[in-house]
């Protein structure tokens, strides 16, 4: 099958009107120039590699998206499924917490368990390709062994280890942390007691001080996700120190760093910097810490990730190249082919002759969107637009 006569981003450059043909499953051969006969007609439309996400936070909201209303842990992920398959992903990892504290029931042990159980054994029906990011609180110490467990056993494929203890990581400013209580329970500070929240931030910091941070805990979760080739990040890193601490550890992924100093010194420790897209299309960080942007800007980020708002991770690109920071075959690399090899994917990410056929079919005018999106040569979205232009012939 060929896509002819697209704007097709390579990993060293852009060719104005390329043409990709796909066999069995995968990108066969390259042309700079459009294909007589071709299958699908892309004349106006840009080609990029199929999204990859390393840190989606939606399914749990899927989940709930009202306090107190929870949907089928099934019927949410397909509904999502969908909805990442039509913005142009291929791979997707869904961030999964377990609980902060005995009052958050929506992320218990067993609940987390149970999504994550329900989404490897759906996987392979699936549009997009899912895997699971366990989100490691530390001040958690019981879910280590759990961890442990469901990591040896393959079900989850991606580790961050972090800390919200308020004033520390994402929260260092503990009125931050307030307003984010008041937001995540959807009251406002009237509807609650000053009392509550202070109890609720001094109970936290006690659990902190009152449980020795085991390490070993940390280390053997490190060493089993290893040993299954499975990266581990750490999160909200602040300061170089813990930078340091981390990455001697083991952790090669470090997942939005609040300050500047934290991302260099996790740059020159030669970790895979991480910033949210929703972060750099804003321009700043709704936490008040450092904008992904002016990251971007100085060089010190590899991977984008979406965060909770997975439509930014293809705006975010274009973007860059609208403003001038970085040609679009780099600013593409920050949601495709980086996150893909920071998590040892390196089958997919690239518009390259051998690599799987992932890719996004983008209108980047002033409304971008993704007119259609194939995995592994498969469409798995197409639009009217696409119809019109041609109907692939399935690879099998």
């Amino acid at each position: 099958m060929w896509l002819s006569d697209f704007r097709v981003v390579l990993p060293d450059q852009s060719l104005a009107h390329g043409s990709v043909r796909i066999e069995d499953g995968k990108i066969a051969e390259i042309r700079d120039g459009a294909v007589p006969g071709a299958e699908v007609d892309g004349a106006g439309l840009t080609l990029i590699p199929g999204l990859v996400d390393l840190h989606g936070d939606m399914l749990e909201r899927e989940i709930e998206p009202r306090p107190g209303a929870p949907f089928p842990v099934d019927l949410a992920l397909f509904e999502l499924d969908k909805r990442l398959a039509g913005a142009g992903f291929t791979t997707a990892f869904t961030a999964l917490s377990f609980a902060w504290d005995e009052e958050d029931n929506k992320r218990s042990d067993a609940v987390t368990r149970k999504i994550i159980d329900t989404v490897n054994e759906l996987h392979d029906s699936l549009l997009v390709d899912t895997y699971v990011h366990g989100r490691f609180e530390v001040t958690n110490l019981q879910v280590g062994p759990l961890l442990s467990e469901l990591v040896d056993a393959k079900k989850v494929h991606l580790v961050s280890v972090m800390d919200h203890t308020p004033g520390r990581g994402q929260y260092k400013d503990v009125k931050k942390y307030v307003e984010f209580i008041i937001k995540w329970l959807g009251v406002t500070k009237d509807d609650i007691e000053p009392q509550f929240l202070e109890d609720r931030i001094n109970a936290r910091v006690a659990k902190q001080q009152a449980r020795a941070w085991s390490w070993d805990i940390v280390r053997d979760v490190i060493r089993i996700a290893k040993g299954h080739g499975y990266a581990v990040a750490s999160h909200d890193d602040d300061t170089a120190a813990k930078v340091d601490e981390l990455a001697d550890m083991g952790m090669t992924i470090s997942e939005f760093p609040v300050t500047r100093e934290a991302a260099e010194r996790a740059k020159a420790r030669g970790m895979q910097v991480v910033m949210g897209s929703p972060n750099l299309l804003r321009g700043y960080s709704h936490s008040g810490n450092l904008s992904a942007l002016e990251a971007v800007e100085a060089g010190l980020v590899d991977i984008l990730a979406v965060d909770y708002y997975p439509a930014t991770s293809l705006h975010a690109p274009f973007a860059l190249e609208e403003r001038g920071v970085l040609p679009l075959h780099e600013a593409v690399k920050l949601v495709t082919a980086n996150p893909a090899n920071a998590v040892n994917l390196t089958d997919r990410g690239e518009i390259v002759v051998g690599k799987r056929a992932d890719l996004a079919l983008v209108e980047a005018g002033t409304h971008r969107r993704v007119r259609g999106t194939i995995r592994e040569g498969q469409p798995i979205f197409w639009d009217n637009e696409m119809a019109r232009r041609g109907i692939p012939t399935l690879v099998s």
